[in-house]
């Protein structure tokens, strides 16, 4: 891994600049592909929402922390994924979205956050959401403060950890009539799949391009 200060300011601008979007995401996509993943319906406008794949140094390796889900009725009941949620009339964009559902979920100001771009909007097309991934950078390992009713636990994982291939399987996944093989992340035995681990594989992928 290159230094850490070089690395950020690399992947900073490497997000400014035209990303590989479905290209990226395909890779970790549930499978058969079902090309109505990547597309809202145009008459049941999408809701959308906003992410925050933050970024922090320890040990010689970056980390970012995923939040596991309570078990509830919905859509999301316990899956692991980024902090984030959906976008508020208040917030000026789905940047200021994830910032805010950050702080308020894991405890992590938002004036602490170092902005370092975006990765590309995921339709979700189970919950008819539109979905920005933000990606962040903290200074120094976070201090987290959860939200009980919003987030059971945190999961950390470091860049090396994702970028393992013994690391990844592929699990069969039944809803209704559909079969699905879906490919997941393996974080401390939880299964990171769908628009996670979707959003992961685009961000791994322009680490791969940066030689990172």
């Amino acid at each position: 891994m290159k230094d850490f200060e070089v690395f950020v300011e690399q992947l900073s601008h490497r997000l400014n600049e035209p990303l590989p979007g479905r290209d990226a995401q395909i890779l970790m996509a549930p499978k058969p592909i079902d090309e109505s993943r990547f597309r809202a319906n145009p008459n049941f406008p999408p809701k959308l929402g906003g992410v925050m794949v933050l970024l922090f140094e320890r040990d010689n390796d970056f980390w970012i922390p995923l939040i596991k889900r309570p078990e509830y009725n919905g859509h999301h009941s316990g899956q692991v994924s980024f902090p984030g949620g959906k976008k508020e009339k208040s917030d000026i964009d789905l940047i200021e979205t994830a910032l805010r559902e950050t702080e308020e979920e894991v405890g992590v100001a938002r004036n602490e956050v170092e902005l370092l771009g975006t990765l590309t909007e995921l339709f979700i097309i189970a919950s008819n959401f539109k979905v920005l991934p933000t990606v962040g950078f903290l200074q120094q390992p976070p201090e987290y403060k959860l939200e009980e009713k919003e987030v059971e636990s945190i999961l950390e994982v470091s860049l090396s950890q994702l970028k393992d291939q013994s690391q990844r399987g592929i699990e069969t996944m039944q809803f209704g009539k559909y079969t699905i093989h879906s490919p997941y992340f393996d974080v401390d035995g939880h299964k990171v799949w769908g628009a996670t681990a979707m959003m992961l594989s685009e961000l791994l992928f322009v680490l791969e391009e940066l030689g990172n």
